[in-house]
Formats: structure tokens, sequence, C-alpha cells
């Protein structure tokens, strides 16, 4: 048995496909905490509940993303017992090298990391998942640099792995899903990411920013849970602040959305590298 886990929030623009393409590539079972959703994303999974084995469960509080997803965790290993579960975000695609996820998971094992790839979302691509080039060779910006974060592209910039983990023994998720204790992994815990050996018969290909729509959608969220003083990146952040100033149109055309002949530029630096993944997604 494996087992998905997802945290969302307003994902109606890709909550179905995540599904639909983790069912397809083996999933047997997935554990859905709806956060206050209002764009008809829980009225979609219901629909899906119709066809595939999902428990849903609404939770009203204010965000909270390690406790919740440790929380679904321990829901799931006690419904289904799964062999391995993977905690997941609405916008990331686990891909197997193999046939399926499940052929690709070893028989030990207590948690797995896995690298995550930002998929590109440039001028002329009408819709995101039929996008071709992924940032393979991230840019690893300064803290100085980062200062400035108007001369700094969130996309090509160096993001966390994410993980796979046996629910027996598991302790607790670490926010964001790229660390977790397990009774069986207590060194890896306290390694950074990039001391931890990569499992690499899975990749994650994530889809953070889609639209300007869902873009902005996102950072009216964020504003919200500012205001609850949740924690939150300086982009973020700084975001916020541009929605505020009636600025955040022109910097997702500015800085977000790559050109088409920075793309040529990108792929010749082996910054970005071009997938098949859209192949892949249902």
């Amino acid at each position: 048995m494996l087992t998905m886990t997802l945290l969302v929030k307003n994902e109606a623009d890709i909550i179905e496909k995540n599904i639909t393409t983790h069912a397809k590539l083996g999933v047997d079972s997935f554990v859905v905490m709806d956060n206050n959703s209002n764009d008809g994303t829980k009225e979609i999974l219901e629909e899906l509940q119709k066809r595939y084995e999902i428990t849903i469960i609404d939770e009203k509080g204010t965000y909270n993303q390690a406790k919740w997803m440790t929380k679904l965790t321990h829901i799931a290993a006690k419904k289904y017992n799964p062999k391995w579960l993977i905690p997941n975000d609405a916008d990331e695609f686990w891909i197997p090298k193999e046939k399926s996820l499940k052929d690709a998971l070893p028989k030990k094992g207590s948690v797995l990391t896995i690298n995550r790839y930002n998929m590109l979302l440039y001028e002329g691509l009408k819709n995101i998942f039929e996008s071709t080039f992924f940032v393979k060779n991230p840019i690893f910006y300064t803290k100085e640099s980062q200062k400035n974060q108007d001369n700094i592209s969130i996309l090509l910039a160096k993001i966390s792995p994410k993980i796979i983990v046996r629910p027996k023994g598991l302790l607790w998720i670490r926010g964001g899903n790229h660390k977790a204790l397990h009774l069986l992994n207590l060194r890896d815990y306290f390694k950074h990411y990039d001391k931890i050996k990569r499992y690499e018969k899975v990749e994650v290909f994530h889809y953070p920013i889609r639209s300007y729509e869902q873009f902005e959608k996102n950072i009216i969220n964020r504003r919200e849970l500012l205001k609850k003083r949740a924690k939150m990146g300086p982009h973020y952040k700084r975001w916020v602040k541009l929605l505020n100033e009636g600025k955040l149109q022109e910097e997702f055309f500015n800085n977000i959305l790559i050109k088409k002949e920075e793309l040529k530029v990108l792929e010749k630096f082996g910054i970005i590298e071009k997938t098949n993944i859209k192949e892949k997604l249902v």
C-alpha cells in the first residue's frame, strides 16, 4: 500500500491533475486536509472521492503545515497501514524513473530524501502543464544578493528537497515536508539538506507559479496569514507589500515570467533543461 497525504487550500486549478496523475503512477490511497478552501477545491475532491480512495478532512484552524502534515501521516498510517507514505503539496508531482512509484521504492528504509525541481513558466505558454523546461542547476544567490530581491528569479533559485517516509516509527515531519524525524534516521535529521544522500529513483517536479491569477490568489492568502503572524519567507513578505502597493502584476511580468530570449541563454549555460514530464501527467 502506498498512500499520499495532501494539505490544500484553494487549489482548484491543480488538485484533480495531482490526484489523477499520482493514482495512475501507483498511489493507492490519499488523505487530504482542506483548510477553508472557497474556490471549489472541496467539491472537486468530493467528486474524485467517487473514483479513488480518498479520505477528506476539514481543518478550519490557522495554517500550521508541520503540525497538520504530521497529523495526516498518523491518520493515514492508522487507516491504510501503508509501507511508504508521500507527504505532498498540490503543486508537486512525484515522477518515478521506473514504471510506477511502488516499483521505484525500496523494500527497506525510513526516510527517503528526493530532489525537487521547479518547472518554468515562460512567455507564450498558455498552459503551465505544457511546460517543457525545468530548473536542473539552480542559481545559488548569495545572502548579499538576496537583500535586493528585484534581481532574483524565485523560479531559478535553489529549492529544498522533499521526503518519502515509512509511517512506522515516524515522530514528526518538519514544516515544508523537507525533513522527517524517524526512530531509524535520528542522525540524518540533524544534517543539512545537502549532506543527506538523495534517493534518485524518484524526482519531484514543482509548479509553484502557474498563472498570474493563481499567483495573485496565493499572495492574497499569504497576506491574511501574515495578519495572523504566520512565519513566512522574505520573498512572500515582499510580494504582499507589492500587492498592497498595486505593483504585484508588474512584478510578475518583469521578474517571474521568463522571456523567450532568456530561455535560450538559460539552456545554453545548463541552468534549465528540457523534460517530457507533460507526457506523464493525466
